[in-house]
């Protein structure tokens, strides 16, 4: 009967342990989003279910172009997805034409699905703070983003995570 009871106990603890793995694992390494709107068309469309990294963006500096789950400053219950164009100090410009600029030098990318028709407040430069960054929808005539005065540039803080995997409906890894 002792034995019974051991077994028990160490079964429970087992159980606890597992959830207790899969609870943190889920809060802090990664999680689900799913995209809701057209402003990342044609990168990911309405309805795409995406894992997000939440942990290794914490430890170093995001990339160009890598996409984002922010937190909207004014709703904290609704989360942006966006693309990363400007980094932390670099000043951000979008010229009449659609053409940004990055400290001053044309960027050279290929993700916007046309060309920009309103800077929004790009018009003028942004400098970016040190823990700031200017993003973008991958749908630019379609997009709240750091060109709205609503959004503007995104702190580190009210970044949740990278979106890297696509779920559905087409699996694979986000570019």
């Amino acid at each position: 009967m002792k034995n019974i009871g051991k077994s028990l106990l160490g079964l429970v603890l087992y159980f606890v342990l597992i959830f207790g793995a899969a609870y943190l694992f889920g809060h802090f390494v990664v999680g689900q989003v799913a995209v809701d709107g057209p402003s990342m068309n044609d990168t990911l469309q309405d309805g795409d279910r995406l894992l997000m990294n939440k942990f290794t963006y914490r430890f170093k500096q995001l990339d160009r172009y890598q996409i984002v789950v922010f937190k909207y400053a004014y709703d904290t219950d609704t989360d942006y997805i966006k693309r990363v164009i400007g980094l932390p100090g670099e000043t951000v410009q979008i010229d009449d034409d659609g053409n940004i600029y990055i400290d001053g030098e044309l960027l050279e990318e290929h993700y916007g699905k046309e060309v920009i028709e309103d800077p929004g407040m790009a018009a003028d430069e942004i400098t970016l703070g040190d823990d700031e960054y200017f993003v973008l929808g991958d749908n630019r005539n379609n997009s709240s983003d750091s060109r709205d005065a609503d959004v503007g540039p995104v702190s580190k803080s009210q970044i949740k995570g990278t979106a890297w995997l696509r779920l559905t409906p087409n699996f694979g890894l986000l570019k």
